[in-house]
């Protein structure tokens, strides 16, 4: 046979509001934290000319309709667009970039094209030789 003992509401509501609270921050905290998510942009194997590099990362903001005269960079790296529609024609090859999109620039002549209506923005992750 089992014995209930009296307990006192006040106790029962006490203990109640205690469960509550505590299973509901577990739930608030485990919908904060999100999980990592990581996925690959590019991939590129590189044989670099030198040991030692000076990698950077440069931003540039190109007005509307602007290009650039064919030029060259220090050094092979990825660019990210960040903003706008960029048109890039290197080593005689036409490819049309937008934001989100990621691509290796070789480091040979090329030019860069906004033509988008508006701005546009890329950064460029760089890897020249150190002077």
């Amino acid at each position: 046979m089992f014995k209930i003992s009296s307990a006192k509401p006040t106790n029962i509501i006490g203990v109640m509001l205690a469960a509550l609270l505590l299973s509901s921050v577990n739930v608030a905290s485990a919908q904060e934290k999100p999980g990592l998510n990581r996925s690959t942009l590019l991939s590129n194997n590189v044989e670099l000319p030198s040991p030692n590099i000076n990698a950077k990362v440069i931003r540039v903001t190109f007005p509307p309709a602007f290009k650039t005269p064919q030029h060259t960079h220090e050094g092979p790296g990825p660019r990210y667009v960040v903003k706008g529609t960029l048109k890039v024609v290197e080593d005689g090859k036409t490819n049309t970039y937008t934001v989100g999109d990621v691509f290796w620039e070789s480091g040979h002549l090329m030019t860069v094209e906004n033509i988008g209506k508006d701005s546009a923005e890329l950064i460029i992750f760089e890897l020249a030789p150190a002077n």
